[in-house]
């Protein structure tokens, strides 16, 4: 199967890569094979390549940064998302899309379940949402995967910096205001494998 995997450097992207390797014919585009930024480009280089199946692991995932660049934010997390929908339903494709807990306001007591209202409160929150809603207005076949707290061994995430820090330090201060599901980008790969044996 010919897949076109989006996001070479991400933490899901990696897992991915070594998960998938050798399994199926697997194109990888990073930014700078493709700037999901230039929405111009990106029919083109899809349609170039006729994948069977399309992972969007690339996102705009600085989540400070992009309260203060929301275009940008925007056109990677939104605007992209819908263009490779089309494609994908022009060539037949399933797409496979990861998004994240930030669609919610994280008011709820108890897990979120899929059926629950979206509230996003951040910019990051507001331009995944819109992406996952400019799929399903596409109505091509897809699956949205909503992650959280994600972590590997490489990349920045809250464990690396939390064992950087341990080395550094001697006395650490963390909130304790939050409540998540950190998710192993590794578990994130093999379940997606799963899906397209």
């Amino acid at each position: 199967m010919k897949v076109l995997l989006l996001g070479q450097h991400g933490q899901v992207s990696q897992e991915l890569q070594r998960t998938l390797q050798g399994t199926s014919e697997l194109t990888v585009l990073g930014h700078a094979q493709l700037d999901l930024a230039q929405p111009e480009l990106i029919r083109q280089h899809v349609l170039r390549l006729r994948p069977e199946l399309i992972i969007n692991a690339a996102a705009h995932t600085a989540v400070d940064q992009a309260e203060s660049e929301p275009e940008r934010a925007f056109a990677i997390n939104a605007t992209a998302p819908g263009i490779l929908a089309e494609a994908a339903a022009e060539l037949g494709a399933p797409l496979i899309h990861y998004s994240t807990d930030y669609v919610f306001d994280g008011r709820k007591a108890e897990p979120y379940c899929e059926s629950d209202a979206t509230h996003p409160l951040s910019v990051y929150g507001r331009s995944k949402l819109a992406g996952e809603q400019a799929i399903q207005a596409v109505g091509g076949m897809h699956l949205i995967l909503r992650t959280s707290w994600v972590y590997s061994l490489h990349g920045k995430n809250f464990l690396l910096t939390m064992q950087r820090l341990l080395q550094e330090r001697e006395n650490l201060s963390v909130v304790d205001d939050q409540i998540g599901a950190p998710t192993w980008a590794g578990t994130i790969a093999q379940a997606t494998a799963q899906l397209i044996e």
